[in-house]
């Protein structure tokens, strides 16, 4: 007997309608506004502010304009220095290091399990503004308490914000970021049946191996999905502009950054517009990428 569903087609889009309306105001709109507005001149004040002018792909041509593509403070500067930090920041630190803190946890079910993943949870929902203020004084030359350990062992003081800038917003983004991705990956470790890792105990195979030949396989599906939402959060992270401010002479300046640089301090609207497409084309792609090792992966026997 064929079971009918609870609902029918106009009750459930009924209820539907209330998120499609908010998805359509909040995220459809603007982004069909910020396309139209990438092929204008508009700017906040001035003549163009309120006669914007369509000027094609001059905004886009302006970006990718390789006689200046990779200078200091140009959109190509901020796009490879965005690949480092992504690549650093999101696939070597957090990924890795979550990946290890949570293997590492699962073997040690317990209070100290439940004390650890709390502590993360609550390093996650600390607000960016009060995180970045506590980088800032621990990262300080004279007062941090990072260079008082350094000078304790005999290792100096360092700059790190003006001498190590890249090196200083990666290392605190590892730190914002690994908690989520800890928690990602004990969830995924979690959906493992225990059956499988006492019958690999049984037989003597050792930790590598149970964690190569069954962890990781059974995982897999999972670390690309983390891979996904660390990397596309990484990319469009906002948050080192509260430690740097983009600087010191544009060393830490991140797409994200030259974006809120373009449009919101030179109020070049038309031109915020186009690299905010071309951002969400890279998106796009990672995500694109991403997926189709997911694919891939699930078509394997």
């Amino acid at each position: 007997m064929q079971r009918r569903p609870i609902l029918s087609l106009p009750a459930g889009l009924v209820f539907l309608l209330p998120a499609g309306v908010f998805v359509a105001a909040f995220i459809v709109l603007p982004f069909f506004w910020i396309a139209a507005v990438s092929f204008t001149n508009r700017t906040l004040t001035g003549r163009t502010a309120i006669n914007p002018e369509f000027v094609g792909l001059a905004n886009y041509q302006r970006l990718f304009d390789f006689d200046r593509f990779l200078n200091s403070g140009e959109f190509g500067a901020s796009l490879l220095l965005t690949g480092q930090f992504v690549f650093f920041s999101a696939i070597v630190g957090q990924a890795l290091l979550g990946l290890i803190l949570a293997w590492f946890f699962f073997q040690r079910r317990g209070w100290v399990q439940s004390t650890v993943q709390t502590l993360a949870i609550l390093a996650w929902i600390m607000p960016d503004v009060v995180v970045a203020f506590a980088w800032f004084a621990f990262l300080d030359r004279d007062g941090g308490t990072l260079n008082q350990v350094l000078a304790f062992l005999g290792l100096g003081r360092p700059d790190w914000l003006l001498a190590l800038p890249l090196v200083s917003i990666v290392l605190f983004n590892i730190w914002r970021g690994t908690a989520f991705s800890m928690l990602l990956f004990s969830s995924a470790l979690g959906s493992i049946p225990p059956s499988y890792l006492e019958t690999a105990s049984v037989i003597g195979a050792n930790t590598w191996q149970r964690l190569n030949d069954i962890i990781l396989p059974m995982i897999k599906t999972h670390i690309v999905t983390a891979l996904v939402l660390i990397t596309l959060w990484t990319f469009n992270t906002f948050t080192p502009f509260l430690l740097t401010g983009g600087g010191p002479a544009f060393k830490t300046e991140l797409v994200s950054i030259y974006t809120y640089r373009t449009a919101f301090q030179f109020f070049r609207f038309g031109m915020g517009g186009a690299v905010g497409m071309v951002m969400m084309l890279i998106n796009l792609g990672f995500a694109m990428f991403y997926l189709s090792l997911l694919r891939a992966q699930r078509g394997r026997p």
